[in-house]
C-alpha cells in the first residue's frame, strides 16, 4: 500500500471512529501494516493538516488518535450547537428528537433499540441545543439516564404541552422511520402556521363589557 493511499484511509477510519477514536494498534491491524508505518503516516498527517489550514487537527489523547475542530474555531461551533433551528439537525438527530418526545421519559438503549442503530451523537446534540433534558434515572441495571423534552421544544414548536403533539401512537418500531419523523414535523410546521380561530361570540362581549363600564349618569 502506497503511503498516500494509507494516509487517505486512516482519515476515513478517525472520521467514522468519532469521538471514540482508534488506538495506534488498532488502525494498524484494520489497515495490515505495521504499527511504525501508520505511526509515521498520523505524525505526518498531523503537520500537514496544520501547514494547510484545515479545519480539523489530528489529536492524540491518552493512546487514542481521533479528529478534533481547532479551539480558534470554537466561537463558531458554539452558535450551531446552540441554535434550535431544525435545519441544522441531521436526519438522526430528527428521528431520535422524535422518538423522545413521544416515548419519554425514554433511556438512550431504547432510542436505539427503536432506530436500530446507535444514537449518542444525537442525543449529545438534541441536549446541547436545550431540545432534550436529563429527567431521571430508570429502575434497571446501571440506573440510566431517562431523556425527556424540553420548555425550549415547546416553545419552539408552538405547543402548550407535550400531549398536543399529533398521532401519539408513531415512533414504536424502526419501521418507516424517516417517513414518519418527516410527516411529524411537517404536521407541526402546519400548526404553527395556522390562524387563530376567534369565536364572533368572544368578540362581541368585550364591547358588552365596555357597555356595562359606562357611567349610567351620561
Amino acid at each position: 500500500m502506497d503511503f498516500p493511499k494509507l494516509k487517505s484511509i486512516i482519515e476515513g477510519l478517525l472520521f467514522l471512529s468519532g469521538e471514540e477514536g482508534l488506538s495506534i494498534k488498532q488502525i494498524a491491524e484494520i489497515v495490515d501494516q505495521r504499527v511504525e508505518l501508520v505511526t509515521d503516516a498520523i505524525e505526518e498527517m498531523i503537520g500537514e493538516f496544520s501547514q494547510q489550514g484545515r479545519g480539523v487537527q489530528i489529536l492524540k489523547i491518552a493512546g487514542v488518535v481521533q479528529l478534533g475542530t481547532l479551539p480558534d474555531h470554537a466561537v463558531y461551533f458554539e452558535k450551531l450547537a446552540y441554535s434550535p433551528a431544525r435545519t441544522s439537525l441531521s436526519q438522526a438527530a430528527l428521528e431520535t428528537l422524535a422518538i423522545v418526545a413521544y416515548r419519554q421519559p425514554i433511556t438512550r438503549v431504547e432510542i436505539e433499540e427503536i432506530r436500530g442503530v446507535k444514537s449518542e451523537r444525537a442525543i449529545h446534540t438534541l441536549v446541547n441545543k436545550d431540545l432534550i433534558i436529563e429527567v431521571g434515572r430508570a429502575e434497571a441495571i446501571g440506573r440510566p439516564i431517562l431523556y425527556g423534552t424540553t420548555k425550549s421544544f415547546l416553545d419552539y414548536f408552538g405547543l402548550a404541552s407535550i400531549k398536543d403533539l399529533p398521532e401519539p401512537g408513531l415512533f414504536e418500531d424502526s419501521e418507516n422511520l424517516e417517513e414518519e419523523t418527516q410527516l411529524l414535523f411537517n404536521k407541526l410546521d402546519l400548526q404553527q402556521l395556522e390562524p387563530e380561530i376567534v369565536d364572533p361570540a368572544d368578540d362581541l362581549s368585550q364591547f358588552d363589557n365596555e357597555d356595562d363600564n359606562t357611567d349610567s349618569s351620561l
